[in-house]
């Protein structure tokens, strides 16, 4: 899944190819939005939020989509169409004035609505760990409000704060020392925690693309995929926990000795 990161790239990319553009037409694959008429908005930038992004217009309407595991854009030059096994997984299309095409692709969540109601896709999200404007004060009391609970369940919910996924999360508490079974309350230093996860997203979208959080070719990753692989740092076995057993539902991975 795409993590904040890779989203804030994304969103980069696609800002500086197509922010300025006109469509000429649009065509939109989801019964709910199949009726929406682009056709004449111009496109004013792409904006991340989390691991959600918002594509807005100056007539106030916003293309919304969050990858998850399968999604994709594309920007295709004039003249260029998807492969036929590729065009079947089309859930959008932006043709724009210039004949370049803006191709959303095996978008599992997709939605074209009024950027005023732009609340009602994205307002329940926590803070951005990558916003200019992040509220450490405002994660803080998100990840606080339920004390009992794990804190690697408490950081992969978006709603208490946004942008880091499972490789992110689960890193960044090895990196910490921290058991992502312990309880939120008796992390000694949640503030640091955060701090050290927005630091580490933000070096990833200025110099660490590959979300190498080891420094080395191989392997890349301190404990993410690295199940009976001996630790770098104390050489025991790493833990892995199946997706039924964890009460966040994701595949995990930690150090037993390094994260008491």
């Amino acid at each position: 899944m795409a993590e904040g990161d890779s989203i804030f790239r994304l969103a980069a990319r696609l800002d500086a190819a197509t922010a300025g553009a006109v469509i000429a037409r649009s065509d939109v694959r989801h019964p709910r939005f199949a009726g929406a008429d682009l056709a004449g908005e111009e496109i004013t930038g792409w904006v991340p939020r989390g691991k959600h992004l918002l594509a807005r217009t100056a007539g106030g309407w916003t293309v919304h989509s969050h990858l998850r595991m399968s999604g994709r854009w594309s920007v295709l030059r004039p003249g260029r169409r998807l492969p036929r096994a590729v065009a079947a997984d089309l859930r959008i299309a932006l043709h724009l004035v210039d004949g370049r095409t803006l191709a959303g692709i095996g978008l599992p969540v997709l939605a074209v609505l009024p950027t005023r109601d732009e609340h009602t896709v994205v307002g329940h999200l926590g803070p951005d760990l990558l916003g200019d404007t992040f509220d450490g004060d405002a994660a803080l009391a998100r990840l606080r409000a339920d004390p009992g609970r794990a804190v690697l369940a408490a950081l992969l919910d978006q709603r208490v704060v946004a942008g880091l996924g499972n490789m992110w999360a689960q890193e960044l508490l090895f990196l910490e020392r921290i058991s992502p079974w312990r309880e939120c309350s008796a992390v000694s230093d949640p503030g640091a925690l955060l701090g050290r996860g927005r630091a580490l997203l933000r070096d990833a979208v200025v110099r660490n693309p590959a979300q190498n959080t080891t420094g080395r070719v191989r392997p890349r990753h301190f404990v993410y995929g690295r199940y009976r692989r001996p630790c770098l740092r104390c050489g025991t076995a790493v833990a892995f926990a199946a997706p039924e057993r964890t009460p966040h539902g994701r595949e995990t991975w930690w150090c037993p000795r390094c994260q008491r």
